[in-house]
């Protein structure tokens, strides 16, 4: 009896750490808080996989501790000897396949709603990666944004705005990677990627290329801020008004976040 009570104790430990660490983050198990719809879906099938990996840990759990303390050995006599069991040999067989497909249908549903492109988006942002920073052009407004190589570009978007990104790379393979956006996609030259995002709160957040690109790679780095939509206006009226600052803007980032 008290081995039991032992057991049962360091089992309920276990669990109240595991439920303890998954409340500290939010049940975001280790995932940023995201900041578009998209990250969101992301987020939403990364708990669902947690979640089916602990129920399917707690079962086995169970059945280890089950089969602990209903099977110790009593005496000397042997136990069952039958070579099969077909009742639990189907189960531990079918049960992984219908997790995995069950799996595989929730996460091919949240990759057509991430990667669907609408037939009239916002605002298009042309992103240019190169060896080794960025540019940012909004080909509808006639503005710019590009680095000197050696400052930090940073790309500005509205609020609440379906904004696709048109991805081009005129060199090697990079990587768009914002981590917020818990969406990433890479720019291979000669191949059109686009993505759509639709950020949903306002502030600033950085952005790297996640894609091992060459001696600088590590200088790939830019941000991304979003602003609500007067003020997004209003930079894109400034950057308008006058070129000059246009210019400067496009080869310094200090001018190209306004």
């Amino acid at each position: 009896m008290p081995t039991r009570r032992r057991l049962l104790a360091r089992c309920s430990a276990l669990a109240l750490v595991l439920v303890a660490g998954a409340c500290s983050s939010g049940f975001d198990f280790g995932a940023p808080d995201p900041t578009t719809t998209q990250g969101e879906e992301v987020l939403d099938l990364w708990r669902g996989a947690h979640w089916a990996a602990a129920a399917v840990g707690a079962l086995i759990w169970a059945l280890v501790m089950f089969c602990i303390l209903r099977y110790r050995r009593r005496n000397d006599e042997l136990p069952s000897q039958s070579p099969e069991n077909i009742p639990v040999e189907v189960f531990y067989t079918l049960t992984p396949l219908v997790v995995v497909a069950v799996l595989f249908v929730f996460t091919v549903l949240t990759q057509q709603r991430v990667v669907a492109l609408s037939d009239d988006p916002d605002v298009v942002v042309d992103v240019v990666g190169f060896q080794w920073s960025w540019q940012f052009e909004y080909p509808e407004e006639e503005v710019t944004v590009v680095s000197n190589g050696f400052d930090t570009p940073r790309m500005v978007l509205p609020v609440g705005a379906t904004v696709r990104l048109r991805l081009e790379s005129p060199d090697v393979n990079h990587s768009f990677w914002v981590p917020r956006f818990l969406v990433k996609r890479d720019l291979i030259p000669g191949i059109d990627n686009e993505i759509e995002v639709e950020v949903t709160q306002a502030g600033e957040w950085e952005g790297r290329c996640a894609e091992f690109c060459g001696l600088d790679h590590y200088r790939m780095n830019f941000s991304v801020a979003a602003v609500p939509p007067e003020e997004y206006r209003a930079w894109l009226d400034e950057r308008r008004a006058d070129p000059v600052t246009t210019q400067a803007a496009s080869a310094s980032t200090g001018g190209a976040g306004g």
